[in-house]
């Protein structure tokens, strides 16, 4: 039974720029992974499966019901963890009877289960105990997520619909979203980057601007079939320009053919005594012919060629955007970081680490791990000299560059020439363009507005800025880096940095991430 179907749908942006166009899907009760590039319309694909926008064009028919969980819950002043959980006049309807205040029409419409249901959802999501008179304001971010998902089971939909539900949320609470989504019995549409969430997925589904393309199975086998594209675009191309190869030497060879014909039949009527009528037919018959076989070579050649595109565009869709980083000049052995017994309190005498100690030396490769809340940002301020130690001491022995997962040291308003010549004012124009094209922003891509930029553009604008420096970092300190990128920008950047010859200091809950860098010991913050 499909509960959502969506015909021949198209969308747009406001602005009027196609998204995607003649996109058929139906959704029954399976757990479906979307996934494409930022900016492919995935958010505005669950937008009008809710009902929250209209296609451009075609039909969408909803047989079921449908609920959504947004990527920031909305937290509004007063709200309460009951408001979260979308319960609040029935939770508030059952104190009044507790307290002894309930009326008629309490007793008449009281929901007597409301608080089994709420305890088995709050469990589902690893918020067991909290009590519903909770301040919102008072739950972290990550809690806050998952209060709205409990919201989503107690409302029991026909399909859950869950933008980037993982992101921003530590190791063990994504791990309970994707138990909670294990067990959920009805359908499920998730918009995701995490490959861990996507593994339990029944399909993922692909989203462009051709429409959407549905792969059975969860991630890892949507990679296989992906590789298994990429090879045969690869052939395909290869093969289209050998053809156009081929086509271009019978061309030539026809042409030669034809040119010692004419040649042939200019010497024969150089010889005379054949009479004008048959020189006539003769030249007529041979321009006739040339020009059939000019006509066919010229159809044989645009075959060619349109093959070629077709394939070579085949490639580029496959093909996972590649670049290189530059050499950080660091030698083995080289100390980098230390923090020795460090400990740090905040004004309010809150610890946030105490006596950590660490080395880094030569090109390591080291990832800061924990639960949200356990001092991994303060320990990346104390190793850049953002935040001084409350004992212990931190000696850094290398340039360093921090990036977050926003890249906030690039300026929005700013072309990314001009965040580059800013960041690094004794380059030369020549030196900032040469630097930027190293970074695929080659001419006109360089001009760009920062604010405008996908989140694997402006990861990529940053490291450009930051790794061709006159004196690069051999430190790189990353802050969630993969938080905001596609899964095709993840590839990319994990390809790079698997070349990166700097030592690398990075905090994530992505293990996939992780282990594709290379990453090879982990400090680990309120084990």
């Amino acid at each position: 039974m499909s509960f959502i179907t969506l015909d021949a749908v198209s969308a747009a942006t406001p602005d009027g720029r196609p998204l995607f166009e003649n996109l058929n899907l139906a959704l029954g009760t399976e757990r479906i992974g979307l996934v494409g590039r930022n900016g492919a319309g995935k958010s505005t694909l669950l937008a009008l499966i809710a009902g929250a926008r209209a296609p451009t064009a075609g039909t969408i028919t909803r047989a079921g019901t449908v609920a959504s969980l947004a990527q920031t819950p909305d937290v509004s002043p007063g709200a309460r963890l009951a408001d979260l959980l979308g319960v609040r006049s029935a939770w508030d309807r059952l104190s009044r009877i507790e307290r002894g205040e309930g009326d008629d029409t309490d007793l008449s419409e009281a929901d007597w289960d409301l608080p089994a249901r709420l305890d088995q959802a709050l469990s589902d999501v690893g918020l067991a105990g909290l009590d519903p008179e909770r301040p919102a304001a008072a739950l972290s971010g990550g809690q806050a997520t998952r209060a709205g998902l409990a919201r989503l089971l107690i409302a029991r939909p026909d399909v859950l619909l869950l933008d980037e539900p993982t992101n921003n949320l530590d190791a063990d609470a994504r791990e309970i979203v994707a138990r909670a989504l294990a067990r959920w019995k009805g359908g499920a549409v998730v918009v995701s980057h995490d490959r861990s969430l996507l593994r339990g997925m029944d399909r993922i589904v692909e989203l462009s601007s051709l429409g959407a393309r549905s792969y059975g199975g969860g991630y890892d086998l949507y990679a296989e079939r992906k590789a298994l594209e990429a090879d045969a675009a690869q052939r395909d191309l290869d093969h289209a320009e050998k053809e156009v190869r081929r086509v271009a030497r019978e061309a030539q060879v026809a042409r030669e053919r034809k040119d010692r014909r004419d040649a042939a039949g200019r010497r024969f009527a150089d010889r005379g005594g054949t009479p004008k009528i048959v020189l006539g037919m003769m030249a007529e018959r041979a321009q006739n012919s040339g020009a059939r076989e000019g006509q066919l070579a010229d159809k044989l050649a645009a075959e060619a060629a349109q093959a070629k595109a077709s394939a070579q565009a085949r490639v580029e869709r496959a093909r996972t955007l590649g670049f290189d980083l530059p050499s950080s000049g660091l030698p083995e052995g080289r100390s980098v970081l230390a923090f020795d017994e460090v400990g740090f309190v905040w004004p309010d005498g809150t610890p946030a680490i105490t006596g950590l100690s660490f080395r880094i030396a030569g090109p390591e490769r080291i990832a800061v791990i924990g639960p949200n809340g356990t001092g991994k940002t303060t320990l990346i301020r104390l190793a850049t000299g953002d935040h001084s130690p409350t004992s212990g001491l931190v000696k850094l022995s290398v340039p360093v560059a921090l990036l977050d997962q926003r890249a906030a040291l690039l300026n929005d308003d700013e072309t990314i020439l001009e965040n580059f010549r800013r960041l690094n004012p004794a380059a030369s124009v020549n030196d900032a363009h040469a630097a930027l094209a190293r970074f695929l922003f080659r001419n006109a891509a360089a001009h760009q507005v920062a604010g405008t930029l996908s989140g694997g553009e402006r990861l990529r604008a940053a490291l450009a800025c930051v790794l061709c420096a006159a004196t690069p970092p051999q430190l790189l300190i990353l802050d969630e880096p993969t938080n905001h990128l596609d899964l095709s920008s993840i590839e990319a950047v994990e390809a790079a940095l698997s070349g990166y010859d700097g030592a690398l200091l990075v905090v994530s809950h992505d293990e996939d991430f992780l282990n594709a860098i290379g990453v090879e010991r982990r400090i680990a913050l309120g084990a």
